[in-house]
């Protein structure tokens, strides 16, 4: 049966377990809470690893974050963790392009995705503006360090899905790791072409999924992977590129749930909790269930508990 599993904070699985809480089952011993969906099976663990299986786990999975895929029929366990994309640690302090997403576990607003090149010479600015992993940032401070990036003129390539696009890809069969492996891709094509004939010494994304099924992804939709690009987990904590790119793509974020909020007279709550179900049965008080398509990832079960709440 095929698996993934997922490496999670204590504050990521209580969200979790909410999001969950109409699926829950008997946990086993060691867990932390158990569930199960239609097409899928939850396990989450209290050394921090969730077990998603069932017919498409990346699909459950691609909602909470980096996923390692551990099909052990066809993939030994040591190969999940280790793969020819590793970067270097000379990329680290070297001119390069680094990327991430922001938006994928929330029920509300766009997926978005943004790359960003930064120069061996610019990186200790960047630590003195602050820019670290947006996780460890509040909204307001990621707008505030995006700015001076801008003023800053770092190139950067920003890429927007929004609600009504991602839920016409996802009714065609589209995963959300699909949707990010090409968001990332154009990304990096468009500031690939803006800063040539530069060549950065090499391009990380932020890993959300093995990078022989992204590559798949590509290859679906006709594309190649790019030359010497890395993949890593937690990216954004060691690349100062990714660390941008996430500020960028946070920031954008944060920018259309205010224009959706403003647009539906709603404030849209970020995440997937008990709240935005509550959010989302006001929506459809208001404007019908349609107009969930337009600021919504619809296929997550808030729908269904919104509905529920009416």
């Amino acid at each position: 049966m095929p698996q993934v599993v997922l490496k999670l904070t204590s504050q990521d699985m209580d969200k979790m377990k909410t999001y969950y809480q109409k699926y829950l089952k008997t946990a086993p011993s060691g867990s932390v809470f158990a569930a199960k969906t239609p097409s899928c099976s939850i396990t989450a663990y209290k050394s921090g690893k969730v077990l998603f299986q069932g017919r498409t786990p990346n699909d459950e999975a691609d909602k909470w974050g980096t996923a390692e895929q551990t099909a052990a029929s066809k993939i030994k366990k040591s190969s999940t963790s280790k793969h020819q994309y590793i970067p270097p640690e000379s990329l680290f302090i070297s001119s390069h392009i680094g990327s991430d997403e922001a938006g994928t576990g929330d029920y509300f607003g766009p997926v978005t995705v943004a790359a960003a090149f930064i120069t061996a010479d610019q990186i200790p600015l960047l630590k003195d503006l602050g820019v670290k992993d947006s996780k460890h940032l509040t909204d307001e401070k990621i707008r505030s360090i995006a700015q001076e990036l801008v003023k800053q003129k770092i190139p950067y390539s920003l890429v927007v899905l929004h609600n009504e696009k991602y839920n016409q890809l996802q009714s065609k069969g589209w995963s959300q790791g699909k949707m990010k492996t090409m968001l990332h891709h154009h990304a990096i094509t468009k500031l690939s072409q803006k800063i040539s004939p530069i060549q950065p010494d090499g391009i990380l994304i932020d890993q959300f999924s093995e990078p022989n099924v992204y590559i798949k992804h590509l290859a679906t939709e006709k594309e190649q992977l790019q030359s010497n690009v890395y993949f890593m987990t937690k990216a954004e904590s060691h690349s100062i590129a990714v660390a941008a790119g996430s500020i960028i793509a946070r920031a954008s974020f944060v920018k259309e749930m205010e224009k959706l909020s403003e647009k539906l007279g709603t404030e849209l709550p970020k995440g997937a909790s008990q709240k935005v179900d509550k959010a989302a049965a006001t929506i459809i008080g208001k404007h019908g269930k349609q107009a969930l398509n337009e600021c919504a990832k619809t296929h997550f079960a808030n729908t269904k508990k919104a509905e529920a709440l009416i």
